[in-house]
């Protein structure tokens, strides 16, 4: 797991121990009183420590809310269930119940809402909680070409527009499903999104053949062995 407290600033040395209390606090304060009526002096006396120290460590509330919405997401871990289908299914999950979570619900929402107005807010989700979760992606990657379910990528460029993508497709989907629409992403539903995801890598090397061949001298099983009449979209 990744930390996700935020560089220091010059002084006094940092407290792991503070930082966790004053991010967890944020995230009780923002599904209490919302995005509007949270402020540092709230979350200060949540947290049980001066304002000062808040202000040392971020530069508003912005920052901060950000900052607590990531650390949950530094949660995410890439299962090894022994096939890329299973191991995306795996984290699909994870995120899922992350995004079940009020706390998650309220921080995101808020931020992503903020954004619209602060290109700055923007950037600080970008780096702090997309940049940090797309390892996800790269480690799942690695893992499925040291398998021979994915074929080596020589051209780093394409490399990153295709993590990108996946990423993209993944968190855009799930998002949707549980934030927007209000509806579960439960198991039924996260094995067709695997199997919508998998053969769209398959087809990037050709079109699949009935056994699963990618096209790419390996093999992409959108079925992944996690059961493909299941999985089918509906």
């Amino acid at each position: 797991m990744q930390s996700s407290t935020p560089a220091g600033r010059a002084g006094r040395p940092r407290s792991a121990a503070a930082d966790t209390a004053i991010l967890a606090a944020t995230r009780a304060a923002l599904v209490d009183l919302g995005w509007s009526k949270l402020t540092l002096g709230d979350v200060a006396t949540r947290a049980g420590v001066a304002k000062t120290t808040l202000y040392r460590r971020w530069a508003g509330k912005n920052e901060l809310v950000v900052d607590a919405v990531a650390e949950l997401f530094d949660e995410l871990e890439l299962p090894d269930r022994g096939s890329l289908a299973a191991d995306i299914e795996g984290v699909v999950l994870q995120f899922a119940a992350i995004l079940a979570r009020p706390e998650a619900r309220s921080g995101l929402m808020a931020v992503v809402a903020e954004s619209t107005r602060d290109d700055a807010l923007r950037e600080r989700i970008r780096t702090s909680i997309v940049e940090r979760q797309k390892r996800l992606v790269l480690e799942g990657r690695a893992r499925a070409q040291a398998r021979g379910e994915l074929p080596p990528e020589n051209d780093a460029a394409e490399a990153a527009r295709t993590a990108d993508l996946i990423f993209d497709v993944v968190a855009g989907a799930v998002v949707h499903r549980t934030l927007v629409s209000a509806r579960a992403a439960d198991e039924e539903w996260v094995r067709g999104l695997t199997q919508v995801l998998l053969w769209g890598l398959a087809g990037a090397g050709g079109e699949p053949s009935d056994s699963g061949d990618s096209g790419y001298g390996g093999s992409v099983d959108p079925g992944g062995g996690a059961g493909a009449e299941a999985a089918a979209p509906r």
